[in-house]
């Protein structure tokens, strides 16, 4: 890949804002920062812009933004049974990498540029999984295929695998994509609920030999922490610490309804959260305690969750949430401020899935984002990074670069028109009603 400068009128450095920055990416990185000498050929000038880390969904389901609409009041038992169940049955291999395409589409233009899609429609291979990851490839966004492993009996016949299948897939998916440049792969037992306990220690075991994270929904609604209270006599976190899965390659999805002492455990275990506050809000599920558990040292990631469970797929948009549910919560406008809110979306995300991206530093994947200074949502300009997490709108995203290829220009997609996209979805998702 040839080397080329990007010079903005303003870089979100790791040591706060720099002015006159010119930014030198080649294969894929970052290769330094300095000064922005004279204009040379092949610069890319971004006047008027400033380039900030792209955001990292830590939490997604890619394929459910072709179910937006179908339960937009409904509860989660509700919204799973008469929408996610019944609907996802009608989505063949080209309707879920319609539907990926779409969502990864969605978030690049909302300024992410590494998406975790918690994928589980298998059909008893990977051939799907695969679909999803040439979607990601083709729109031009930075993947992680959380793989889903799921075995309860309740579940569609299309998400269930026996355990040694599911980890035998996992491996040979990690495997197939080991050196590729924009796609990850690490496991996902769906949840305590979701997963039996040879499953969950199935994609524990495979995490633990690749040394990656290993994803898990977590109490999400009061009824799973009940439920598996009754079924195995513990609370989730204290159960999957009893299976010996909680740790620091702990990605646990959500975490709403969580004690004191799971807190606190989650924190000893070094394990980390990637929490969905628009979803949670959505499907009415509650509020995860999230100054209690940054206090406690669990790691955080913002995610959007599934694109009919939200609705929108904006980080920044989660920024906001995060910080004013914290507020609403505690009755403190303090409790969680704009700075840590960001990390959330960037930095602390990207961490949590071991990625070197989220910042802006010599080394780190040149994964990046043009904001528009002059779009009104950035003014005043009193202070900018609390503006971005508050107050920005997604038309001031104008430019994104995803391992130094620039993906979206001038607020339109470079790879594929957004309108053969929707074309579509609209094919995929007619006649789909409840």
């Amino acid at each position: 890949m040839p080397a080329v400068r990007l010079l903005p009128e303003l870089v979100l450095t790791s040591d706060g804002w720099r002015r006159d920055v010119a930014i030198a990416v080649t294969d894929g990185r970052i290769a330094w920062l300095g000064a922005s000498m004279p204009g040379e050929a092949g610069d890319v000038a971004l006047p008027g812009r400033a380039l900030v880390p792209g955001t990292v969904n830590a939490h997604c389901h890619a394929f459910q933004s072709l179910l937006r609409g179908l339960g937009d009041d409904l509860d989660f038992m509700g919204w799973r049974d008469r929408v996610l169940y019944p609907f996802s049955a009608r989505l063949d291999r080209p309707a879920l990498a319609v539907g990926a395409e779409f969502a990864f589409a969605e978030m690049l233009l909302h300024g992410v540029t590494t998406c975790v899609d918690f994928f589980y429609v298998h059909d008893a291979g990977n051939e799907n999984a695969e679909a999803v990851i040439e979607a990601a490839r083709a729109v031009g966004i930075r993947l992680v295929l959380a793989r889903g492993m799921y075995d309860w009996e309740g579940a569609p016949a299309r998400y269930r695998e026996r355990p040694a299948d599911a980890a035998r897939r996992t491996r040979e998916l990690i495997a197939r994509h080991r050196h590729d440049e924009t796609a990850t792969v690490q496991p996902a037992p769906h949840s305590p609920h979701g997963a039996s306990p040879a499953m969950l220690r199935a994609g524990f075991e495979v995490a633990e030999e690749e040394r990656s994270a290993f994803h898990v929904h977590v109490a999400e609604g009061r009824y799973e922490g009940e439920r598996t209270l009754r079924e195995h006599g513990a609370t989730p976190v204290r159960y999957l610490d009893r299976l010996g899965v909680l740790g620091p390659r702990t990605v646990a999805v959500h975490c709403v309804w969580l004690d004191d002492g799971e807190v606190g455990l989650m924190g000893e275990r070094g394990a980390a959260v990637a929490y969905c506050p628009s979803s949670n809000m959505f499907l009415g599920d509650g509020i995860t305690r999230l100054p209690e558990l940054l206090r406690a040292g669990v790691r955080v990631g913002l995610g959007t969750d599934g694109g009919c469970t939200n609705n929108r797929l904006s980080v920044f948009e989660e920024m906001r949430m995060a910080s004013l549910l914290a507020r609403v919560r505690l009755l403190d406008g303090a409790a969680l401020d704009a700075a840590t809110a960001f990390q959330l979306g960037t930095a602390s995300a990207a961490s949590i899935l071991g990625l070197e991206t989220g910042t802006v530093v010599a080394g780190a994947l040149a994964d990046l984002v043009a904001i528009d200074l002059t779009h009104p949502s950035l003014h005043p300009p009193t202070d900018l990074l609390k503006s971005m997490v508050y107050a920005l709108s997604p038309q001031a995203v104008t430019d994104v670069w995803v391992h130094g290829r620039r993906v979206v220009e001038g607020g339109r997609l470079v790879r594929t028109p957004q309108a053969a996209i929707l074309e579509r979805v609209d094919e995929v998702t007619r006649g789909f009603r409840l």
